[in-house]
Order: structure tokens, then sequence, then C-alpha cells
């Protein structure tokens, strides 16, 4: 029997995240405030008192979520992870949770990745969608199928849900031909890039260079890494494969699938909303998961 502490990526964020840890925990406090000294801004102002709006700024966003996990996760000491993964910005809370990176070297990477997609976002305009009721193998050929555009599998959440991504006008494209091929669903999500994508390789480059002046550290567990769903304890694979993170597809259904035949059997959800424990259940009914929000 293992138990698997799983972290949450972009989307999971709402008005008020983090607010009540604040408020009744000293300790919690201490890092929120250690945050907005490194970030240089208030962060707490947009987490705790800001719109939906507000905190879809990339800039925002990603710390935000960031923060909220690994804060709850280093104030709830009785947590001890026999192996970790995180969804795509997940998977640097999950570096935090196996002491992998420290809080405050974690917090300035996802910083400058955030930036950096930002930046990447700028460059290419493009976008992604989700497509629902398909074999991920038929998503992949219609998208390979379209060669004067830029689009990819670039999320497998899930059997028969897969996000994918790059230009405009490849998504647009694709979602046609898939819908025409019988997927139940192909809709555009309201995101401001192509992330895991080739399109993000600008921002793969800014990060190499962040990640390369940061100290990893011998994790005290595995964790299973988004660009292989493979497990890893090597600090210097672990900051390979988070920076070939950034152009290539989160594998969530194969990793929650070695996870399992790895002997995890309990899954622990840690940060803001629900939305992995959902895709665990839906990639295994066998497992146990609950969440700490």
């Amino acid at each position: 029997m293992s138990h698997a502490y799983i972290f949450p990526g972009q989307g999971a964020q709402f008005p008020g995240m983090g607010k009540d840890i604040y408020e009744q925990n000293v300790a919690a406090r201490d890092l929120f405030e250690q945050a907005n000294d490194i970030l240089g801004f208030r962060i707490t102002d947009v987490m705790f008192g800001g719109t939906d709006t507000d905190l879809k700024q990339t800039n925002v966003t990603q710390p935000a979520i960031f923060l909220h996990s690994v804060i709850l996760f280093l104030t709830t000491p009785e947590l001890t992870p026999n192996m970790v993964a995180g969804h795509s910005l997940g998977e640097f809370s999950a570096l935090i949770a196996n002491k992998t990176l420290s809080f405050e070297d974690g917090l300035r990477l996802v910083a400058k990745r955030a930036a950096a997609m930002q930046r990447a976002c700028e460059i290419n305009p493009s976008t992604m969608a989700a497509v629902l009721g398909m074999e991920d193998s038929r998503v992949e050929e219609i998208c390979a199928a379209i060669t004067n555009e830029v689009v990819v599998a670039a999320n497998y959440n899930c059997p028969g849900q897969l996000v994918i991504s790059g230009s405009i006008a490849g998504v647009t494209i694709a979602c046609e031909q898939l819908k025409a091929a019988g997927a139940k669903r192909a809709l555009i999500l309201p995101v401001g890039g192509a992330f895991h994508s080739p399109l993000m390789e600008p921002a793969r480059q800014e990060l190499m260079e962040a990640i390369a002046a940061t100290t990893f550290a011998t994790p005290t567990c595995p964790v299973y890494q988004n660009v292989d769903a493979k497990p890893y304890t090597d600090p210097a694979l672990i900051q390979q494969n988070l920076i070939n993170q950034l152009t290539a597809p989160v594998r969530w259904t194969q990793t929650v699938q070695q996870m399992t035949a790895d002997g995890a059997t309990h899954f622990t959800e840690v940060g803001p909303g629900s939305v992995l424990q959902g895709l665990v259940k839906k990639i295994n009914r066998e497992v146990t998961t609950n969440g700490i929000s």
C-alpha cells in the first residue's frame, strides 16, 4: 500500500484561495509573506480579494496555485508521501513535497515559468481545445495529418478526455475534423496560449537557464513526471524532464496508471479544487481519493 500525493495545475484557482489558512495558521502566514517579498508584489491581495479575471493573469495564476498547494502541504506535518506527481504546473509543487526543491527556489522558478510562458504566448498567438469521447490514437492521427499548422496532443487527462494545443488556425481546423470524425465534443478553451506544444519553445529556453542555475536535491520519494509518466529520483534527470515538460504533453492518464502499477492505493490531492481526484477515479475506480484544500 502506497500513498500518492498529487498537485493541481492551472485552472484550479478561485477567488479567496488560501485566505482561511493565512488567517488561521501562523506558519502559513509567514510563508505567504515570504512569497510576497520574493515576488515583489502582494500576491496575497490578489488571491484573497481579487476577482476571477485578476486571478487569470498568468503571472498571478501559476504562483497562486503553487502557493496554495505548497503552503497547505508544508503546514500539515503528518503528510508523508510514498510518491508524488503534479499536473503541469503542479509538478513544481510535487518537487517541494518530496524535498527536491526549497520553497523559495520553487516559487522563483514558477514565477519565471509563468513570465516566460506569457512571453511565448505573445510571440505566437495560439490556443488549446478539449476533445471528449474519442480514442487518444484517433485524436493523434487527425492532428498529425494537419501539416500546414501546429496542432498536437497536449494533455492526456483521462480516457476519453484529451486536450490539444497549437496555432489558432491549427486547433480550429482540428476541432472541425475531430467533430466530423465522431468526437462527442471539441471545445476551444479560454486559455492564453498553446501550452505543452512546440510553440512554447521560447519559454523552454528561458526556463532551461533558470533551472540550470537552481539547486535540485535528492528527493525523499519518487516524482512521476509528466513527460513520460515514469518515476524519478535523480536530480539531473528531474531537471531535464522539467525543462522538456513545457513543449511535451502532460501524460496524466499514463502517470496515474504507472503509480497504481507501482502500488499506489490512495491518492490525496493537495491544493485548490478537486479536478485531479475526478480524473484519478476515471482512470482507476479501485483506488481511494481525497483532497486537502
